[in-house]
């Protein structure tokens, strides 16, 4: 491939290894970790905006301290409410790292904390930043929230607001990511 950034040093061999150790707890999570890898095998670029077919983008299931809430932003582009995180940036040395970055942002909050493995991943199509149809390959971890901390809402959202775990917003399709977050926090 020319003209386009090997990655394989950073953050495309962090996303690859963090994704071949993390054991999803649903078959249907199985199955788009090993979609993910396949992308990361084809694509050098895989983690890079730039990466038309689809690229990796890393957001955050943030809890607060309790872990009885959740902070969801509503996206002005899409228009409903979603969990905070974004692009990977090439200063990014791991997903991990990327959605606590992109938590912080757009939260507002110091002193957040990020589970190094993933919680969950999606694929959606959408047309971001290159104006171009393309698919969003999202990897999800958990993070939390220091007592106390409250948010701060940026200019990347309409609004911010802390919801109950029980009590998403009906036509968010949060549920079986906030779901996998209380897993993970009951088996930790």
């Amino acid at each position: 491939m020319t003209n386009q950034r090997d990655d394989s040093d950073g953050l495309h061999a962090d996303a690859t290894r963090s994704l071949r150790e993390w054991e999803p707890a649903e078959r249907s999570q199985e199955t788009l970790k090993h979609a993910f890898l396949t992308l990361l095998d084809a694509r050098p670029d895989a983690c890079l905006r730039a990466c038309e077919p689809g690229h990796l983008t890393a957001s955050a299931v943030l809890l607060d301290a309790a872990a009885e809430r959740v902070l969801l932003t509503l996206h002005p582009r899409v228009g409903k409410w979603l969990q905070v995180g974004g692009h990977c940036e090439p200063e990014d040395s791991s997903l991990a790292g990327a959605a606590l970055r992109e938590a912080t942002e757009e939260s507002g909050m110091d002193g957040l904390t990020v589970d190094p493995m993933p919680v969950h991943v999606e694929v959606h199509p959408i047309t971001c930043s290159l104006g171009v149809p393309t698919r969003h390959f999202d990897v999800r971890y958990v993070v939390r929230a220091p007592a106390g901390a409250e948010p701060v809402r940026s200019a990347e959202s309409l609004d911010l607001r802390w919801w109950p775990l029980d009590g998403l917003p009906p036509e968010s399709g949060l549920d079986s990511m906030v779901t996998a977050a209380r897993a993970r926090l009951d088996h930790s």
